[in-house]
């Protein structure tokens, strides 16, 4: 193979992955879905969060099993004007001597056990895993409410690109109008004035083209800030066909909202902090209870002041020492009736959060079904509507060229056209938007 033949394939194989890079640059909205996920700050907030829940219960797992700690301690004493000394017997002599500085040294090992305190430490246990869940559940809101955002803009992302078309179909026989009412004006036929309106037309037309431009890179924007990503290089990808999911069957109302029930994790927690407020009235009320423990320790000391060896001391001193504390209360200034009382307050409190919650949930979906069953009906209506107003331009178009209809007949029959079109869109992605949502809510996930 020739030199000339093996750079053509190479420069071919670059100019194709370059492609591939191209496309590949175009998100669709799982993609978007799974980056966000996956690099969102708050969620790893979250994450860290949770796991700092994890580490209280395990510290409160560890509070079951006594503690044990070891002390020492090294002295130095210095008695510069000693009353009395220590005799001892040398060479046949008795010889007093004073020691002015002597040293101390204490050595311990100490353990304190709560054997039982009204199964405070194990409601504890109870309740740390319970946060721990919490931190899951609100984890999981994040993740569904950045779902949400995401798929709402995105829909607003791809309305937005087939409004572009649109207009930009608009512009296109506004052009074509404006070009053939400078004909007619040249041959006499049309007056300069009714030219003017065609070029206004046509300028409006450019005009909507470059703001709907504006709105699509301002969501991509809000997309990309979602998303956190500050690459220049980002496109959405656009579907080629999307009206099939429009008339999409619409799901039963009571079906997905008692789906939502079990699954939505702003129900999992509110049931959870029902949970905790039960449980915080059993601590409470265990404060009554009396309290058990139980320590101990062994200990041993020297000291200079002996004549000892410092291990014969270290034996001689040794001690040990083991007890029972039993702690019953019986005044407490009324904090143990104060916090069971608020114990109660908060629990009802979260239940009828709960209530609310349900009813709040019950609203949103209903409010999805009830949109997308009327922007269904209202796409099924816009579709033919559409279709009709076209054939109707399509017809004035051809009859204002041949002189049978004038300049405000054909304005009036293209904005109609317009118009139709627009509604189209409109009520379709609402439609898409709508069934997306309750998708979400019945199942978990946005496709």
């Amino acid at each position: 193979m020739s030199k000339v033949k093996i750079l053509f394939l190479l420069a071919l194989g670059f100019c194709l992955l370059s492609v591939t890079q191209v496309e590949a640059r175009k998100w669709t909205l799982q993609e978007c879905i799974d980056y966000a996920l996956a690099h969102n700050v708050t969620l790893r907030q979250n994450i860290l969060t949770k796991a700092s829940a994890y580490e209280s219960v395990l510290q409160s797992q560890a509070e079951l099993f006594p503690s044990v700690s070891a002390s020492t301690s090294q002295n130095m004493s210095y008695t510069p004007f000693p009353q009395a000394g220590r005799a001892t017997v040398a060479n046949g002599y008795v010889e007093n001597s004073i020691d002015k500085v002597y040293y101390n040294g204490m050595y311990a090992i100490n353990f304190n056990w709560t054997i039982w305190n009204g199964n405070q430490n194990r409601m504890k246990i109870r309740q740390n895993k319970l946060t721990e869940q919490q931190a899951a559940i609100d984890s999981a809101i994040t993740a569904n409410s950045i779902q949400e955002q995401i798929a709402q803009i995105y829909i607003q992302i791809l309305y937005t690109a087939e409004a572009i078309k649109v207009n930009q179909q608009s512009l296109e026989w506004s052009k074509e109008n404006e070009e053939r009412g400078k004909t007619m004006v040249d041959v006499g036929t049309f007056s300069k004035a009714d030219l003017s309106q065609l070029t206004a037309q046509r300028a409006g037309d450019e005009y909507n083209v470059v703001a709907q431009q504006s709105n699509l890179r301002n969501y991509t924007r809000q997309l990309k800030q979602l998303l956190e990503i500050t690459d220049d290089d980002f496109e959405v990808a656009i579907p080629d066909q999307l009206d099939g999911d429009a008339l999409a069957e619409i799901p039963v109302l009571q079906v997905v909202y008692e789906r939502a029930l079990t699954s939505r994790p702003e129900m999992k927690g509110r049931q959870l902090a029902v949970e905790a407020g039960e449980l915080s009235i059993k601590q409470a009320k265990a404060q009554h209870l009396p309290t058990i423990g139980l320590n101990g320790g062994v200990s041993s000391n020297v000291t200079t002041m002996s004549s000892n060896a410092y291990g014969t001391q270290l034996k001689n001193n040794f001690a040990g020492a083991i007890g029972v504390t039993v702690n019953i209360p019986i005044l407490d200034q009324r904090q143990t009736r104060t916090a069971v009382n608020k114990a109660r307050i908060s629990l009802e409190s979260s239940q009828l959060a709960l209530q609310n919650q349900r009813t709040q949930l019950y609203s949103t979906i209903e409010n999805y079904w009830i949109q997308a069953s009327i922007n269904q009906a209202k796409y099924k209506s816009a579709v033919v509507n559409s279709e009709s107003q076209q054939t109707s331009y399509e017809m004035l178009s051809e009859q204002f060229r041949l002189g049978l209809k004038n300049i405000v007949e054909l304005r009036e029959g293209m904005n109609n056209l317009i118009t139709a079109r627009q509604n189209e869109l409109q009520s379709k992605y609402l439609t898409l938007y709508n069934l997306q949502m309750l998708n979400f809510y019945e199942n978990g996930q946005v496709k």
